[in-house]
């Protein structure tokens, strides 16, 4: 039994100290644009724990603002829960939505100045976990709108 438990606590010291997540600061996702830009470090909202569908994910450049802006757009009122890490160095956004299913007629995401591409892994049932890998290094804004629930992350240079 002892032996178990040491091999579990070498292990998920590994994960931990691997990924690098204990050296990140935790920050509440603001309901306001803020334009604190971000290459790195961990976030969620604490929201509310209902259930939600995402309906579509958009986005569009301002060359006069900088950046280009991108928008998760939920069926509810308010974003569901959510949790996520930005990671510069892998110039990798990761997302979680709990108790959120993808909506049937998401379309594709277009061509993007900074996003390379837009991944979804639904985990199970009430869980969705998505991935935006970008062309380079980037820095991001994400704050969250209600009426209807949105989320919405600005990335520049």
């Amino acid at each position: 039994m002892k032996k178990i438990l040491i091999i579990n606590i070498l292990f998920l010291c590994n994960c931990i100290f691997g990924q690098g997540l204990l050296d990140e600061r935790i920050r509440q996702i603001s309901n306001k644009k803020r334009s604190v830009y971000l290459d790195r470090g961990i976030f969620h909202n604490g929201g509310p724990k209902h259930s939600a569908t995402l309906k579509a994910v958009r986005h569009s450049y301002t060359k006069k603002l900088g950046y280009e802006r991108v928008v998760f757009d939920f069926n509810t009122k308010e974003t569901p829960r959510i949790y996520g890490n930005i990671n510069g160095l892998q110039k990798k956004l990761y997302l979680d939505f709990f108790k959120t299913t993808v909506g049937n007629n998401i379309a594709s995401f277009g061509k993007s100045i900074y996003v390379d591409s837009l991944n979804f892994f639904p985990i199970d049932k009430d869980s969705l976990s998505v991935e935006l890998v970008f062309k380079k290094k980037v820095s991001v804004d994400i704050f969250s709108l209600e009426n209807p629930g949105r989320l919405v992350i600005d990335v520049k240079n």
